[in-house]
């Protein structure tokens, strides 16, 4: 389940709060219900993630100095435990989305398939992470028709979008850790398509992460916090593109971790956002009065 490293539970869940935040009614806090229920699904489902992962690459596991010493490679769990113990996580999982509208429990379910199908990527194509991106940022559809019963396409998409360039962005960064012992057993990755080309890549992913954040604002009626924290996720962007040593596994890492930082910031931006709503809404009331 990696719960000794969290960051991927937080890149999962922080789509989530994104698009719950969005949904909220103007001048309310987000559903705080909804946040500790889709808390608990990230939780479960990246461990279910990593479980399939590890299942899938056991083999491949073995030749990775970072990957060797999992449990199902290193020997130390059977393919057999390991099912039992997937399905008693997915088990679990789908109790939580059975709390979910009707709506809802069909579009959750709908992500299984590239839960499942996500680690094979690796080995057909370059841009394994784009199918990263578009399993880990399900949330952003999620989250909203939970709250709404139903998606709003002109939020929902652009959202969505978003957080798969952001991806892109630091799954990227993450697979240049690998990518010696990738190329030599035969994965791919887009750190291996990039190579030396990646802030060029990464920084036309980042402006249309940041268009796309943007759009979505734009169509909720999101307001000046808003769009702070838009222009401080674009900063951080930056830092992170032009800084990472990408021949420097460490650095990758450091890099890699730091968005955590950015997704609670975009949500922190979000709250604020909806808070200012009711305010700019009484003022206009007030000027309409006089």
């Amino acid at each position: 389940m990696r719960l000794d490293k969290p960051i991927g539970t937080w890149l999962l869940y922080l789509p989530c709060t994104w698009s719950i935040g969005l949904a909220a009614e103007p001048g309310c806090f987000p559903d705080w219900y909804m946040l500790s229920l889709f808390g608990t699904g990230a939780i479960l489902m990246r461990g279910a993630g990593c479980t399939i992962n590890d299942m899938w690459d056991r083999d491949f596991d073995k030749k990775v100095m970072r990957t060797a010493n999992r449990p199902i490679a290193a020997g130390d769990i059977s393919i057999f435990q390991s099912f039992v113990f997937l399905g008693g996580q997915l088990t679990l999982a789908l109790g939580v989305l059975l709390c979910l509208n009707y709506y809802s429990i069909a579009l959750g379910a709908a992500s299984l398939l590239l839960v499942v199908i996500y680690p094979l990527m690796k080995r057909i194509t370059f841009w394994p992470q784009l199918a990263l991106g578009l399993t880990f940022n399900w949330g952003a559809l999620l989250g909203w028709s939970a709250v709404k019963g139903s998606c709003d396409p002109a939020v929902c998409l652009p959202l969505y979008f978003s957080g798969v360039m952001w991806t892109l962005i630091y799954d990227t960064i993450y697979a240049h850790q690998d990518k010696r012992d990738d190329a030599l057993i035969g994965l791919k990755s887009t750190a291996l398509l990039f190579r030396e080309n990646t802030r060029k890549w990464l920084s036309g992913f980042g402006i249309a992460m940041l268009g796309a954040l943007s759009l979505a604002g734009a169509n909720s009626g999101q307001t000046l916090p808003y769009y702070t924290a838009v222009a401080a996720v674009g900063a951080h962007l930056a830092h992170q593109i032009y800084t990472v040593d990408i021949h420097r596994p460490e650095d990758c890492w450091d890099k890699f971790t730091s968005n955590r930082a950015l997704g609670i910031l975009l949500f922190l931006g979000i709250v604020l956002g909806n808070l200012w709503k009711e305010k700019t809404e009484e003022t206009k009331k007030l000027k309409m009065l006089e």
